[in-house]
């Protein structure tokens, strides 16, 4: 079994959504066959706090506007690793020293990374199309 496509759309807006916020390292993990509970991670880092929060309430916003409401946010107080909980996917926002230490996609490698620039923009995303953000 592989991610359903509604999870990976909403992997591909929460990716945009990172990056808008300058978010580094941005990757998409494949963990359906392995966790029952969500198809999706996704992982983002950014050197400091202030950039951490950032990001996490730019893709809360994107994915809200796509009828996605997290069931759950951890860590924001701390600022050094958030992690935001779709059901369908999992978005990690971390400091990159948490980063480097927890080390996310070693603990995951038997699952397979998604390639987000294959993955179609869910309508209503708020971004162009990859072209258009990258001319922009």
């Amino acid at each position: 079994m592989t991610a359903a496509d509604r999870s990976l759309q909403l992997a591909k807006a929460a990716g945009l959504a990172a990056e808008e916020k300058l978010a580094e390292k941005v990757l998409a993990i494949d963990v359906s066959e392995q966790m029952p509970l969500t198809d999706v991670f996704v992982i983002a880092s950014a050197p400091s706090e202030r950039q951490v929060g950032a990001i996490v309430d730019e893709v809360e916003d994107r994915l809200r506007d796509l009828g996605s409401k997290p069931v759950r946010r951890e860590g924001e107080r701390e600022g050094r690793w958030v992690l935001i909980d779709f059901g369908d996917i999992i978005v990690h926002v971390q400091h990159e020293e948490e980063r480097e230490y927890y080390a996310l996609e070693r603990l995951w490698k038997d699952c397979p990374e998604i390639d987000l620039s294959t993955v179609d923009a869910p309508a209503g995303a708020g971004v162009g199309t990859d072209d258009e953000v990258e001319q922009a």
